[in-house]
Formats: structure tokens, C-alpha cells, sequence
């Protein structure tokens, strides 16, 4: 795990590298590389690379040249590096070290950039080939690793972080273009960023730049699907998945340093878990981080898991005293604003684990490799709901109202949630996606940016786009598409790449590996959910090693209280500046849901959160 920076005047050729530039701009990334750095200018050209040691601890120092003088800079693992090397030995290649970036240089030079399709891992990696006078990016299919570059006036700049770019010389003008999809999500999705002159390269893309000339490519996407013919063959599927998720997970145990798990209490970090105890001849370091509000507190059922597999397990809390240290990282680390609140047990749990060891597995990307959130559960109601004869669709919400309006608690909560899914189901695929993702809800974001809306892309446009290419029609399949496509790697892997990398620590995802993702994206619905069940695949392998407690636990996700927090005096005075801001919204509407959320009549804690950043992010000297 790393950081990367690199120049390239590719419409001046003739033009030098002015190397202190390189420098200050690699340094900016050192937590991400606390253990060394190296430098390599050639003309035009000049790369920087901060390194966080993991695998070949002695000679795996880069940039790494070969006997052409190709040349390599790389963050991230290359899991089948082992059976890689042995595949490129055989083809004649030689290795003088014992480190996966050397066997990407070799795929290189055997395969050119054909190399990306044989290797299993995470990366963002640059190579630059004098002979063809090119410099060759790479992300990794899904986009665990960031890549982010910049072609204002004759330079090509990149980098594993923003701040990278500015500190080379790109000028940091905003773009709002994009604020109104940032609070519907609480991200900015690739390419895209809140910077003119910054573009973010897409997961399983390439950029291929020569003298005056930008090329890039797509060479992975999620397989096409017959949606007559997906797969049904449960135990043959069991079987499958069973031996690809334990080979998954024993490849990213490779390391030569200590490491251990994020274990969050859920059904796929605990499973990530029980396969490392079978597979490691020690014991299990697992790191849990929990809240005083219990209804977002999943330590004990963590500490269940730990116990009955021997872990050595260690456990904090975070605290909502915490909150400007927590803004402040969140603000410095992301470059762009980033509204996830879950992004603070996150840097919590990071912080926590590097005390002990220097990498972690986990279970990120279950969810969306198996189908697992509640929204799968919807779109398989609304497949058969939309069956229905029209006025029935139109007449079943109705009936419901009646008696609702004479419930109280959890039963009155139930029907309106059922209220809502039937009157949702209605709706087409992109209306009910947007329902759903967005944090308070669409209607309310676009009152808050009003002021500024016609400079904005509607969440609508953005939505549209986006499932434009999905050639899956089941709204099941479509769904899946979409957080495969956009918020798994635009929130869920920004959020835990920049935090782990803020404290040095390297994370490795199981359920990302591209085996599983193309075998998973093929089964049918009903085999991944079983009637209403979730991760049905995962729960009937796996998971039947588990402690029953943790089956039968409703999903909680890694959130946050704020709803709470914010009730608090301390956060009056935060709450008055945020009220105050003279920014590019509606002031009387965020003084309304301000009040709405902290005398408990409305929860717009997130939404909340996501304007303290950006109002952080839009005023940093105040």
C-alpha cells in the first residue's frame, strides 16, 4: 500500500521535470507511505512514490526498473503474485526480488497492457515505457485504489490523492457542478470531482498517454447477462462460492508483516473471520469499535464471534467529543467533500488496529457482491408487485393508511414502512432508486441548493446517465448493477481507503475479488435470496459456522448516532455556525431542518453532517 504522484509534459517533450516539485507533491501523501520513498526523473518524465512495506520488506523498494528500462510505480497487492511469477518463469522472465511489484513489471513487459487482465488484486499503478514513449496508468477492476489526474495546460499530473495534484501546481477551482448530487449521496462519483481541472479515472479503466496524445480504455466491466438464464444450481453455486471465498481470503493473508480483521458484529466481516482462524496457524487480531447507543452498537455480538474462534480481540468506543478532530480528518483526507458518516468509526477502528498490526482483512463488499441490503428486498417485492393489476398497485397503499393512522410504535412503523414499499413499487426503476439513496430526500435537497440549481446536474440527470449502459432489465439485477457501478467504489471504498491510508494501515477486501464478483453477478435471485432472505449464499455456506445469535440479528450497518449527538449542548455553538453559513444554499431551509432534527420531530442527522463537511471544505480559513 502506497502513494503515487507523476508529471508527464506530454505536449512539450523537450521540457525537464522540476524535480522539488515531484518531491513536495509526493510528500503531501507520506502517511500513505510512511516507510520510504524514491524518485525518478527521465526528461518529460518524473515519478514519486511513498511506500508502506508489506510484502518483500528488504528489496521491494520503488520505482523499479527492468533490463528495457521500463518503469514502475505502485500502490496496492497483487494477491496471485506467487502463481503469476511461476506463469512468467516459465515464459523466460527472471526476478532479482521477492515483491509483487516486480511481477507486474514482468506481466508488462510479456503482455503490455494485457497484463491488467491476468492479475488479481488492488492497484493504481504507472509505468513508463521509454521505448514507446508512454506512460501506462492502471485502477483495479472495481476501484479499491484511487487514481486521480489532471491535463490543465502542456502537463498530464496524477496522483493516489488530490491533494497531490494541487501541491504539483493544478489550480484548485472548484466545480459545484455536482453539489446536489454530493447531498443526495453524500459523495462525488468518479469521474467526476468538486475540482475544474481534476477527473478521477474510472475502476477497471486504463490511461494510455503518448506525446500530445490521451488515450483511455475500459478493460474490465461486470459480464452480460442472460437474464432467461441465470444460474440456478444451488449446491454446484455453494460449492463454488465456499472454495472461491476461502481461496479469496487465503491469498490476502499473504504478508510478511503482523496483521488481522476488521470485525464489525455483521454476518460478513464474522465470516471473513472464521476463514482466517481455519487458515492461520495463530491467532485472529480483531478490532471492533462500538457506540454507547446501543441501537448502533454491534461489540457483543463481535465479541461472540471472536470467542468462538480464538481471536485475540480488542475493542474501543467512539465518543461524540470526538466530532471536530473527526471533521477535520475527514475534511483533509478526502480532498473532496465527503458526507459517509461512517467514515468516523472508520478512521476510529483504523487508528485503533495500526497500534497493533499494519494490515487488516474485512468484510466490505458483501453487501453488494451477495445482493445483502434491504433494497434487494424491495426490488424482489416490487418484481411481483408490478405483476398486479393497476388499480390494485394504486388501491393497496390506500387501504393501508386507515389502518396505520390507529397504530402506534413499532406496529404503526411497520405499515408506514409497508405503505411506503407498496406506493414506491409503483414507480419506475430510477424514481424508486432515488427514493431510496437519497439522505433525507430529494425533494428537501433540492429546496436546500435552490439558490444555485441551475448551475447544478439534477440527481435525476446523474441517475440516468449512469443505468443508461445497464442492459439488465430486472429491477433486482439493476439495482445490483448500480452498487456495483457507483456506491461501492465511489462511498463504501473511498471511505475505507482514505481512512486506513490516514493512519497507514492496509486494508484487504475477500469479497472483491473479481472471481467472486463475476461468478456472483451470474446466479439468480432467488438463489441469492431465498423468499426475503438475505445473502441467503453466504448464510447457508460460511455463515453456518457462525454463532446463531449473529444469523438471526437484524442488519445494522456501521453507522452513526448523530441524530443524538446533535441534541447535545456542545454542538449548539457548531449547529449557530452552520445556520450562519453564507454559502451556496438556502439558509432558511437549513435552519428548518436543523431544528426539526434536534428537537426530535424529524432525522436528518446525516444530511446534517454531509453540509458540516461541505461547509468545512467550502470555507477552510474560517
Amino acid at each position: 500500500m502506497c502513494g503515487l504522484t507523476g508529471i508527464y509534459h506530454y505536449k512539450d517533450t523537450e521540457r525537464g521535470i522540476d524535480e522539488a516539485v515531484l518531491r513536495a507533491a509526493t510528500s503531501v501523501v507520506s502517511h500513505r507511505g510512511p516507510d520510504d520513498s524514491g524518485y525518478f526523473v527521465a526528461g518529460p518524465v518524473g515519478l514519486g512514490h511513498r511506500r508502506l512495506s508489506i510484502i518483500d520488506l528488504s528489496t521491494g523498494d520503488q520505482p523499479i526498473r527492468d533490463e528495457r528500462g521500463n518503469t514502475l510505480i505502485f500502490n496496492g497487492e497483487i494477491y496471485n503474485y506467487i502463481e503469476l511469477r511461476e506463469v512468467l518463469r516459465t515464459l523466460g522472465h527472471t526476478f532479482r526480488t521477492e515483491s509483487d511489484t516486480e511481477v507486474v513489471l514482468a506481466a508488462y513487459r510479456q503482455w503490455g497492457t494485457d497484463c491488467q487482465k491476468h492479475l488479481n488484486g488492488m492497484w493504481a499503478f504507472a509505468i513508463w515505457d521509454p521505448k514507446e514513449r508512454a506512460l501506462f496508468l492502471s485502477r483495479d477492476r472495481i476501484g479499491e485504489k484511487p487514481l486521480y489526474y489532471s491535463t490543465h495546460g502542456d502537463r498530464f499530473v496524477f496522483g493516489s490523492e488530490i491533494k497531490c495534484l494541487l501541491e504539483a501546481g493544478v489550480p484548485g477551482d472548484a466545480d459545484l457542478s455536482f453539489l446536489e448530487v454530493y447531498l443526495c449521496l453524500s459523495y462525488v462519483p468518479a469521474p467526476h470531482t468538486f475540482f475544474k481541472h481534476v477527473r478521477s479515472l474510472l475502476p477497471g479503466h486504463c490511461l494510455v498517454v503518448r506525446p500530445g496524445e490521451i488515450r483511455e480504455e475500459k478493460y474490465w466491466d461486470l459480464p452480460e447477462l442472460d437474464e432467461g438464464a441465470m444460474r440456478q444450481d444451488r449446491d454446484a453455486i455453494y460449492e463454488e462460492f465456499t472454495s472461491l471465498l476461502t481461496d479469496s481470503v487465503r491469498i490476502r493473508m499473504r504478508s510478511d508483516v503482523p496483521f488481522g480483521a476488521f470485525l464489525s458484529g455483521g454476518l460478513d466481516s464474522s465470516c471473513v473471520v472464521a476463514l482466517m482462524s481455519e487458515i492461520s496457524a495463530h491467532p485472529v487480531e480483531t478490532f471492533t469499535i462500538g457506540f454507547d447507543d446501543k441501537d448502533f452498537d454491534e461489540r457483543p455480538l463481535a465479541e461472540q464471534v471472536a470467542k468462538k474462534f480464538g481471536a485475540n480481540h480488542h475493542e474501543a468506543t467512539v465518543q461524540p467529543d470526538s466530532f471536530e478532530e473527526s471533521l477535520a480528518r475527514v475534511v483533509h483526507h478526502y480532498d473532496d467533500p465527503f458526507g459517509d458518516s461512517s467514515a468516523i468509526p472508520t478512521g476510529y477502528v483504523s487508528a485503533y488496529a495500526r497500534k497493533h498490526v499494519k494490515m487488516v482483512l474485512t468484510g466490505d463488499g458483501g453487501d453488494e457482491v451477495l445482493s445483502g441490503y434491504t433494497m434487494y428486498q424491495g426490488e424482489k417485492f416490487t418484481g411481483r408487485y408490478q405483476k398486479l393489476p393497476g388499480f390494485m398497485q394504486k388501491a393497496i397503499p390506500a387501504a393501508l393508511s386507515g389502518p396505520a393512522a390507529l397504530l402506534r410504535g413499532g406496529l404503526r412503523y411497520k405499515m408506514n414502512r409497508a405503505i411506503k414499499v407498496t406506493r414506491a413499487s409503483s414507480l419506475d426503476f430510477e424514481s424508486r432508486l432515488i427514493a431510496k439513496i437519497a439522505w433525507g430526500n430529494e425533494a428537501l435537497v433540492k429546496e436546500i441548493v435552490a439558490p444555485v440549481a441551475h448551475d447544478l446536474v439534477p440527481i435525476e440527470d446523474f441517475v440516468r446517465d449512469l443505468m443508461t449502459p445497464c442492459t439488465y432489465r430486472d429491477p433486482f439485477y439493476r439495482l445490483m448493477y448500480y452498487n456495483l457501478k457507483n456506491s461501492l467504489p465511489n462511498d463504501m471504498l473511498v471511505k475505507v481507503d482514505r481512512m486506513s491510508m490516514a493512519h497507514s494501515l492496509e486494508t484487504r477486501v475477500p469479497f472483491l475479488d473479481h472471481r467472486l464478483i463475476e461468478l456472483m453477478a451470474g446466479v439468480h435471485k432467488d438463489i441469492k435470496m431465498e423468499g426475503y432472505e438475505r445473502k441467503s449464499v453466504l448464510r447457508n455456506t460460511i455463515g453456518k459456522r457462525l454463532p446463531p445469535d449473529l444469523l438471526k440479528a437484524p442488519k445494522k450497518g456501521f453507522g452513526v448516532p448523530l441524530r443524538e449527538w446533535f441534541k447535545g449542548r456542545d454542538f449548539e455553538q457548531r449547529l449557530d455556525r452552520l445556520r450562519s453559513w453564507d454559502g451556496p444554499v438556502d439558509g432558511s431551509v437549513l435552519g428548518r431542518l436543523i431544528d426539526e432534527t434536534t428537537t426530535g420531530r424529524k432525522d436528518y442527522g446525516n444530511l446534517i453532517w454531509m453540509l458540516f463537511v461541505a461547509e468545512r471544505w467550502l470555507s477552510p480559513a474560517e
